[in-house]
């Protein structure tokens, strides 16, 4: 059911007869990567970024899981419209939070300028000005000019303070009406907020149902997975648990699809669209964004290996290693999947002494650290261990877990949710 870890990506080229397959991605078209890397099959692009796959013309559901299909539909589109008004709830609590910021912000300025002991020193210092004058004058008419500049400068300071006091009222009754209307704004915040979440589960849920409904009637179901599922924040990082779930031997079509197989997606296109060529580019890239999510999970959650010679990544554990990197995407330095950084940023030797710190190694005792032209080379040899990543966070390909492991990326993926009952048993099909 699953590749060994260090199994090298599948390289093959499609078969002949698939030239009304449009192969449009970049990353289909580079050279093959080195051996035990596993290449993906579009570029990672940033969370929530990136095309979406083209909606095919709505048609009215047909057969046996119609009416489940239906209901999917009905209720998918009561939880869009759910979250788009918790969306609204919660720009509108937040836009009335920062008005009352900002006014609490200019009372308490005009306080400051209206406070006496303020008013008092600027006098004082005004009056510090006009002795210093007095004392240089040489003249009556210099006398007479630093007492008019004395006096203009007192009656400025009494007139700044009056208005100062206008201000601070005004501001502090503004925040008064506003400190009420946000207890009201909140509570609708968070009833539009709960709305939206029952909503989307009960989306969730009737998808599953129709999704399960269209596997019922597949020819010959997919056998289950022999994966575990489990939370990946608590057990993906255990390396015993990750053996244990990738070492059955075979490999599924996703774990192919992972490796950056073209023959694999082809296969499962044709599967999907038949001979239409239209169907076939918008499958090609529902899957393709399918698989996009789930290396783009991985790598957000350091599910990388890491080459065992390496000078760097040989004194560390799996463990520690992932540690590291973790703490380098917290400081904006982010693996971007194929070999370099992420924007070209790139750690100076202090950044990476701050990673090993919050991964809790003691920077003293590296015995080698990297140079510049090996910084830059850091991940060179890395590899995004998806298919591990995957048998633990949703091991069963269940809609409800994979929803759950890819989080606001699942968002985009609606084509692919609607089709599940037909997309999952060709995803675990085992070669």
């Amino acid at each position: 059911m699953a590749v060994p870890m260090g199994s090298p990506a599948a390289k093959q080229d499609p078969p002949g007869g698939t030239a009304g397959v449009a192969i449009g991605t970049a990353l289909l078209e580079r050279p093959a990567a080195s051996a035990g890397r596993a290449e993906p099959l579009t570029a990672l692009a940033a969370p929530g970024s990136g095309p979406e796959a083209p909606s095919s013309e709505a048609t009215a559901p047909s057969g046996p899981c119609a009416e489940l299909r239906t209901v999917a539909d009905e209720r998918c589109e009561v939880a869009s419209r759910a979250r788009v008004e918790s969306e609204r709830a919660q720009d509108t609590l937040r836009a009335a939070q920062r008005s009352y910021d900002e006014h609490q912000a200019k009372a308490e300025q005009a306080q400051r300028a209206a406070d006496p002991r303020t008013i008092r020193e600027a006098k004082d210092e005004a009056q510090r000005a006009f002795r210093a004058s007095r004392s240089g004058a040489a003249d009556k008419e210099t006398v007479d000019a630093a007492a008019r500049d004395w006096l203009l400068e007192i009656n400025r300071i009494n007139q700044e303070a009056k208005a100062a006091a206008v201000t601070a009222a005004r501001e502090q009754e503004s925040a008064r009406n506003l400190a009420g209307s946000l207890d009201r704004l909140t509570v609708e915040a968070d009833a539009a907020r709960i709305a939206a979440e029952s909503a989307d589960e009960a989306c969730l849920n009737a998808r599953q149902a129709a999704a399960d409904c269209e596997e019922s009637l597949v020819a010959e179901p997919a056998a289950q997975p022999a994966m575990p599922s489990g939370a990946p924040s608590e057990t993906w990082n255990d390396e015993s648990a990750a053996t244990s779930a990738l070492g059955t031997g075979t490999t599924p079509t996703i774990f192919r699809l992972l490796q950056g197989d073209r023959v694999a997606l082809v296969a499962v296109v044709e599967r999907l669209a038949g001979e239409d060529p239209a169907e076939r580019r918008t499958w090609q890239l529902s899957i393709t964004n399918l698989v996009d999510a789930i290396l783009a999970t991985a790598i957000e959650g350091a599910a990388l290996e890491f080459p065992d010679e390496d000078p760097f990544w040989g004194p560390f554990t799996m463990s520690q290693s992932r540690d590291i990197v973790s703490a380098l995407s917290s400081l904006g330095y982010r693996f971007d999947g194929l070999g370099g950084w992420a924007d070209g940023r790139v750690p100076s030797q202090r950044d990476l002494a701050l990673a090993l710190g919050y991964a809790g190694l003691d920077p003293m005792r590296m015995r080698h650290w990297p140079n510049e032209s090996e910084m830059a080379a850091l991940f060179a040899n890395v590899r995004v261990a998806a298919a591990e990543y995957l048998a633990v966070s949703a091991g069963d390909l269940t809609l409800g877990e994979l929803v759950t492991m890819l989080g606001p990326r699942a968002d985009a993926l609606t084509d692919v949710w609607n089709a599940w009952g037909r997309i999952r048993p060709l995803l675990l099909e085992e070669r």
